[in-house]
């Protein structure tokens, strides 16, 4: 098996080595050079000077980038994969898309006489380096069933929901439970130890009562530690938050907690701390509750 892989950030990175590891031949490319270069002496795999001619080493390609604006980049920009030919080319694109733009790239690809996959995964760089992701996945069933062995290395649970835009629509549904959860800890987590209790004891007592969920055992070592190094960035949570209250406002719906939840990491930017991992939303729910209590 063959793919070329776009986008190496904190999750890319760990899916490209999940993938390599797995048999699969890979071919990098990433807007920072560096990154690229790193990860393939690491991997022992070959890059791409362009997305352009990885199209010229491999039919089946990956995308994980940060937003729309940088697939749309990837996708139709100086150099990009439509500059190549995409004839009979895959394309699976697991980024968190906008649901709108996400039809825009079904459409851009098929007219270069190619098949896009719009494929977002649900887990964070851990599960994606034991292959324990969840992948919700929307497209043809060519092109669904093309990209399965991909997605089985990557992931233990799929969805095949077929219907163009609907896998992004559900992305964003579940990263509403994802950034609410997130911030429930940490304003309890920092309540807690204003109550007067130890942190650590906080959070052993949340695990084991209404605490009890995959965010809290994903993160609590780094909230005990407060060690923030990036799995997922807080950025990338505001993002989609935006993304989901364009998808409420489409919908005629009201969002209650996805635009509390978005404003309180829309704080970060303001601290410059938009690139820890969104579990350093702690430390700023802990400096509001304390600068409330001063006064």
């Amino acid at each position: 098996m063959k793919a070329g892989f776009i986008g190496l950030g904190h999750l890319g990175r760990a899916m490209a080595g999940r993938l390599a590891s797995q048999g699969v031949e890979l071919v990098l490319w990433n807007k920072t050079e560096e990154k690229a270069a790193a990860l393939a002496e690491e991997l022992k795999c070959s890059r791409a000077k362009s997305p352009a001619s990885l199209t010229e080493q491999a039919s089946v390609i990956v995308l994980n980038l940060f937003d729309s604006a940088a697939v749309r980049e990837v996708l139709a920009g100086p150099g990009g994969l439509s500059e190549g030919s995409l004839s009979d080319h895959l394309i699976i694109d697991t980024s968190t898309n906008h649901f709108r733009d996400v039809l825009d790239f079904f459409r851009l690809v098929s007219l270069q006489g190619g098949m896009y996959l719009e494929a977002p995964v649900l887990g964070s760089v851990v599960p994606a380096t034991q292959g324990k992701l969840t992948a919700l996945a929307s497209g043809q069933k060519e092109a669904f069933e093309r990209a399965l062995p991909y997605l089985q290395k990557l992931a233990t649970n799929i969805f095949y929901l077929q219907q163009p835009g609907l896998a992004s629509r559900m992305k964003l549904v579940n990263n509403l439970v994802l950034g609410s959860f997130m911030a429930a800890i940490a304003e309890a987590v920092a309540l807690g130890e204003a109550a007067g209790l130890d942190r650590d004891r906080v959070l052993d007592i949340l695990a084991n009562g209404a605490g009890s969920s995959g965010v809290l055992n994903a993160k609590r070592e780094k909230l005990a530690g407060e060690d923030f190094s990036p799995q997922f960035k807080s950025s990338l949570i505001y993002k989609d938050m935006h993304y989901l209250q364009d998808l409420a406002y489409e919908l005629k719906r009201p969002l209650f907690m996805g635009s509390v939840v978005k404003e309180l990491y829309g704080m970060t930017y303001a601290r410059g701390e938009e690139n820890l991992d969104f579990s350093a939303l702690y430390r700023v729910l802990r400096d509001l509750q304390s600068c409330s209590a001063e006064k």
